[in-house]
This record gives structure tokens, sequence and C-alpha cells, in this order.
């Protein structure tokens, strides 16, 4: 069982690797991310460069995409509604193309480029919208999917080969419902895979990330961890400290995406970390380390928070159940793209950047984070159910 102070042991060399963060570095970069405020990336150049369209690019991992890809010297278009952080990269993208995948993609008529990146797609139809004008006029389709896709998320080791989620026989494929982006959307990109490969045979790539985390996530899935530790006190922790979890940063997901363009890597690749198993435990005691509140955790069963009507991923986010039909879900395998070089940052730096990043949102934003308004349990609801657990709990002989 992992403890602090066995923990220690595993991290002490963490703290040496925060020296990477941008947020470490004494200079002008050294300043926490804001809604809009973004320090300059630096990278060594590319030896061919590139031109390059991101379907998306304002959101989450579009940013770091489109940052790294400039620092490395390609050209770089935009295609987007201009809706998510408007004008976010007018003057430093060589293009800014407006339109709507949902069905005006005219503003991509007559464009070729060497490379396409498609971030935001989980409607087929989309894939179809949009290769309307860039089927025959692209040399390499990026489609950054899910592993969702995958069928049966019991499997231990699911790989690029494991079956995935066929959508719904009654199923339009090319829905826009709203409703049917959350209810299918394992099938829906799974489809969406299948449309790619239809329309750009032979020079496409399907990277399939797990659960993507790091600055800019809005969704809280992980940043309400570093949210809550920072906060101190007694933390509600899922389970057994043994059990395992899996994300990857979004800008090493993003650099290693510019980095398949470059090499033209094509075929179909599981982006997941990190590169070495890692426990619940591991992850915590890793994010409290970049802190100085001195949270204390409290591991409570799964089936107790199953009465207390506490759910995994929603509530405890990152964590699902490693048994029953989610044993797989955090031990995918991750092995084929790491060959082909998926490397990722020290757990201390994605902690400490999304944490930083955090509080530079409105405190708004903030307040719902710890009132789990979007994802992560309200510090309400953890207060109670801690104290029904000690409640519960038999008492020492």
């Amino acid at each position: 069982m992992t403890t602090r102070r066995n923990f220690i042991k595993s991290t002490a060399a963490i703290g040496g690797a925060l020296s990477l963060s941008p947020f470490a570095r004494g200079s002008a970069e050294s300043h926490p991310l804001g809604p809009t405020e973004r320090p300059r990336r630096e990278a060594e150049r590319s030896v061919a460069p590139l031109n390059i369209l991101i379907l998306g690019g304002t959101g989450f991992t579009g940013p770091e995409q489109v940052e790294y890809a400039i620092a490395r010297g390609h050209r770089v278009t935009l295609f987007n509604r201009n809706k998510t952080r408007p004008n976010f990269f007018r003057g430093k993208v060589a293009e800014e193309l407006i339109g709507d995948l949902n069905g005006d993609t005219s503003a991509l008529d007559g464009k070729n480029f060497d490379v396409v990146i498609d971030n935001p797609t989980t409607f087929p139809a989309w894939v179809r919208n949009a290769g309307k004008y860039l089927a025959g006029h692209t040399k390499h389709y990026i489609f950054i999917s899910t592993t969702s896709v995958y069928r049966d998320q019991s499997e231990i080791g699911i790989n690029e080969n494991s079956p995935t989620t066929p959508m719904p026989a009654d199923l339009d494929p090319y829905t826009l419902d709203p409703q049917h982006a959350t209810r299918y959307y394992g099938a829906l990109k799974t489809r969406s895979e299948q449309e790619v490969a239809k329309l750009y045979p032979g020079i496409s790539t399907v990277i399939r990330p797990c659960l993507i985390v790091g600055p800019l996530d809005r969704t809280d899935r992980f940043t309400y961890w570093p949210a809550r530790i920072d906060k101190g006190g007694e933390v509600l922790a899922p389970d057994k400290p043994e059990d395992p979890c899996q994300f990857i940063d979004s800008r090493d997901l993003a650099e290693w995406t510019i980095r398949v363009a470059e090499m033209r890597e094509l075929g179909t690749f599981n982006a997941i970390g990190p590169a070495k198993p890692l426990t619940i435990g591991e992850m915590l005691y890793g994010v409290k380390s970049i802190t100085t509140a001195g949270a204390q955790f409290t591991w409570v069963p799964w089936d107790f928070l199953q009465q207390q009507k506490v759910r995994p991923w929603r509530d405890m986010t990152v964590w699902q159940p490693p048994y029953g039909r989610t044993a797989g879900y955090q031990r995918r395998d991750a092995s084929k793209a790491i060959a082909k070089g998926l490397t990722f940052r020290p757990l201390a730096v994605t902690a400490k950047d999304t944490l930083d990043w955090h509080k530079t949102r409105p405190e708004a934003e903030q307040v719902a984070t710890l009132n789990g308004e979007i994802n992560g349990l309200p510090m309400s609801k953890e207060a109670e159910v801690l104290a029904a657990w000690k409640a519960a709990r038999p008492s020492p002989p």
C-alpha cells in the first residue's frame, strides 16, 4: 500500500523536475498561464517545414499544437468557428479560416496542405464535411480519436488491435444530434475513424489518447485534484492507493502529434501515459508534493463509495474501478506510440502547471471546481461521506 513515507522515495527526484516547468523559470515566461496569456514556446527547428492545417486549434490541446508547430518552423492555418477564444492566434498563424464542421466548410475550398490535424471531431459528418474540400488536397491526415472507441473496457492491456465499438444499426451514422455525441461517443468516434480511412486511404494516422490533462482543461477531470489538495485538510481518496491510473499531459500529446506529422508516421496509436505504470496513490501524493497545504488522504473502499452514491470518473476523477467492466480502463497498452517517440513530462510538472493555471481562472470557476459543478466531488459531499465512513468503520480492538 502506498504511503507518504514510501512514496517519498519514488518522488524525491521529481522536485528537481519542477525546474523544467515554464512556471519555475526566473524570466518573463515564468508567469502562470492566464485565460489568453501564453509563455513563448521554444523548440528545435524542424528539418523540413510543413504547411499544416489544424481543425480547431483554440480549445485545449490545439493551442499546444499551434505553438509547438510554430516554434518548429511550420506554417500553420486554423479552421474553426472563431468562438472559442476568438482571435487567440491572430498575427501568429499564417491564416485563420472561419467555418463550421456542422455545415459550411467552404473556406477550405481551393486550399492544399501537407498535413491536416483533426482535433474536434466527434461526428462522422464533420469528417465528411471537411473532406468535401480536403480529400485529395493533403498528403497526410491525422485524426485525434479516443481510447473510448474500445468495445470491451474490461480487457487488460487494450492495444490498437482490440475490438472497437460499432455504430448502432438504427442510428444514422451522419447524425448531428448533440445528445448523440455523449450517448454514442465511442461509436461515433469509431465511425469517424472509418470515414477518415475512406477519404484518405493510405495517408492517415489515428491517435487514440486516454484522459487528457494539464493547463487550459476546463473539464476539471484532473484539475479537481490539484485544486482540492491545495485546499488541504482531509481529502477523500478512492478505494485503494495501488489502483492503476493513466492520463496524458496535453502538451505531450500535442508535441508528439506534430512530431508524428514531421516523421509522417501512419497507422493507429494509443497515446497513453505515463511510460511506466502509475497508481492513484502515487498520483495523489505526487500532486500533494507540489503544494504546501498539508492535505491528508483517507482511502474509502469502492463498495462504501457506491452506497454513498459517489461515482467513479465523475466524482472521483481520473479513477475507475480496476475490476469488472472497467478492469482494463486504466491499464491500456501504449508501447506502440512510445516506440515511435511519445514521451511524458514528470507528474510534478503537470500538477504544478495545472494548479498555477487554475489559480488564474475567474473566481467563479475556481469555486465551481471545489463544488464539483463540472467534475469532482463537492467539498460538502466529501465531508458527509468521510463522516459516514468514520461512523461505519469498526472500532479498533
